[in-house]
């Protein structure tokens, strides 16, 4: 959670709280909390260091690596932005609604795209996220998650 904007956040919060999103463990957490607890909780973890630097990976040139294509290029003829368009540079993450990605680790990443496709978690701005995990494989998450990996090497992946 450390450096993910404090909006995105509290409204994670908001949502496991309401029984939007599910999460076994975040979820009796985020019920718990006043909504001043959730923004101050937000505010604390967006205070702290993001594990990973922008970085601009290079623009892949023939479809050598899935993982590169679909984080710099996307996949567009199966309606998949790329990755970086909306998460950032290295995937460090753009403002509330599109979080910092770069750092997590495939495991997570899949039971995200999981709750997605069930609908147990907000599909964000315009429901993109809900629509991509449709298109996406488990071999696509797994080559994203790669790819970031290799391009944070140093940084250990983490699941926030």
């Amino acid at each position: 959670m450390a450096g993910q904007s404090a909006g995105y956040l509290e409204r994670q919060l908001h949502t496991l709280a309401a029984g939007k999103r599910k999460a076994i463990t975040m979820a009796p957490v985020a019920r718990a909390l006043s909504d001043q607890e959730k923004a101050d909780v937000a505010a604390y973890y967006a205070s702290l260091k993001l594990p990973i630097e922008s970085k601009v990976g290079a623009l892949p040139k023939a479809k050598d690596s899935n993982g590169a294509w679909l984080v710099e290029r996307g996949r567009w003829a199966d309606g998949i932005p790329a990755c970086a368009k909306c998460h950032g540079p290295g995937g460090t993450g753009v403002g509330m609604d599109f979080p910092a990605i770069g750092h997590l680790d495939a495991k997570y990443m899949q039971t995200q795209m999981a709750a997605w496709r069930k609908q147990e978690r907000d599909a964000g701005p315009l429901g993109l996220m809900g629509s991509i995990a449709q298109k996406l494989t488990d071999q696509d998450v797994q080559d994203v998650a790669d790819y970031y990996q290799q391009m944070h090497q140093g940084a250990k992946p983490a699941s926030n």
